[in-house]
């Protein structure tokens, strides 16, 4: 099994716990990936196999803009389609003829991976890592993917029919995706892992020494958080007017001294995998990527949510109609209003309610076992899997 995502951890992260799975049930695993990511594929234990060069430098810190679903759109289609996809095809083509995968396992937004596999005739499956399902749309990515299709000698495919034909993995409940896109037929559930035992690191330690008051974590993600301006300080100043325990995680290219000293009850930390600070959680506060919406829900905890781009306002909108989520303004939001969103979902307990019914729905889904049973059928089937 070929494993393939475009952009950076986002992407890989989705797919890791079926990569292991799959390795586990002693299948030949390896990921093709931008030359960046081959350390963070071969830091999880896993084969990466670098696919042509990276089309970006070191990441870099941005001013905040206000969110723009237009701009957010025409991004998917430039970069990921006109730019990344058309890069990747010919990269992928040739990893493929050398190691010779019985199907492809790709991030969702991996176009170039799909269309490597349709050219060369390999079965594929794609991996949800966008939860609503709104923001891939014909209308945005449809045009673009023609052309690319044309040069390949593929022929037109208006509907997007080839980014779910066989299968697709989603780790999303049913009931969060925008009844406006209901889930293509070969859409199959599967639930990722929880963690075996507490880690012992900084979330650890964090448990061990609370007040035992609520907890709240923050975080902007791995990407945004170096397009937030001044937002980490504005939220941070609403949160520690708040009789609660926070912890802040503010990524890898972010010292955490710029935030400055914080008061004993907020924790600033780079990176502390969110599985193992989930659970001692109450709430979660952050710019409403699908991994981390995915996760809060999947401890049944309710949301602050700060949309900053790509399928943010997506998440932030669908979290709000389900009652789990209050949703802020990037630009416009004050500590003040950072206090009273937080204060107001933890007093109320519709939030956590609605919130733990998702996490029934999660938890009701299959292993991730069960994900890899379906991509071992579709090597030896090699037909679309249409779910029940």
């Amino acid at each position: 099994m070929l494993f393939t995502f475009v952009g950076g951890h986002g992407h890989f992260e989705p797919l890791v716990p079926i990569a292991r799975a799959a390795a586990d049930s002693r299948h030949t695993v390896a990921f093709g990936c931008a030359a960046s990511m081959v350390p963070a594929v071969e830091a999880a234990s896993l084969t990466g196999f670098r696919v042509g060069a990276d089309p970006g430098g070191e990441p870099r810190r941005l001013p905040l803009r206000p969110p723009d679903r237009a701009r957010e759109e025409r991004d998917l289609r430039e970069r990921f389609v006109r730019r990344a996809a058309r890069y990747r095809v010919p990269h992928l083509t040739a990893l493929c003829e050398s190691f010779r995968p019985d199907l492809l396992v790709c991030d969702e937004t991996d176009f170039g991976g799909l269309l490597a596999a349709e050219r060369l005739g390999l079965p594929y499956a794609s991996v949800q890592v966008i939860g609503s399902g709104s923001f891939v749309r014909p209308d945005v990515v449809g045009a673009a993917l023609d052309e690319l299709r044309a040069e390949h000698g593929l022929p037109p495919d208006p509907g997007l029919a080839m980014l779910s034909h066989y299968l697709v993995l989603s780790p999303f409940p049913r009931s969060y995706r925008d009844p406006a896109h209901p889930a293509p037929a070969t859409t199959h559930g599967f639930r990722y892992p929880r963690p075996l035992q507490p880690s012992s690191g900084a979330d650890g330690a964090w448990s061990r020494s609370r007040s035992g008051r609520a907890a709240v974590y923050f975080t902007l993600g791995t990407i945004f958080n170096l397009e937030s301006g001044d937002l980490f300080d504005r939220v941070l100043a609403g949160l520690r007017e708040l009789p609660v325990d926070v912890v802040v995680t503010v990524g890898h290219h972010v010292d955490p001294a710029e935030l400055g000293p914080q008061p004993q009850n907020v924790r600033v930390e780079r990176f502390v995998p969110q599985a193992s600070l989930l659970p001692h959680c109450d709430l979660v506060v952050s710019h409403g990527g699908s991994g981390s919406v995915i996760g809060a829900l999947a401890h049944g905890l309710p949301s602050v949510l700060i949309p900053l781009g790509a399928d943010q306002p997506q998440n932030a909108e669908r979290c709000a109609e389900l009652g789990v989520a209050r949703v802020l303004d990037a630009v416009t939001a004050t500590p003040e209003s950072v206090r009273d969103a937080a204060a107001g979902v933890l007093a109320d307990a519709g939030y956590r309610r609605n919130a733990e019914r998702l996490r029934d729905e999660i938890a009701a889904l299959p292993e991730v076992a069960h994900a890899v049973a379906l991509l071992e059928r579709l090597a030896a089937e090699r037909r679309p899997l249409v779910s029940a």
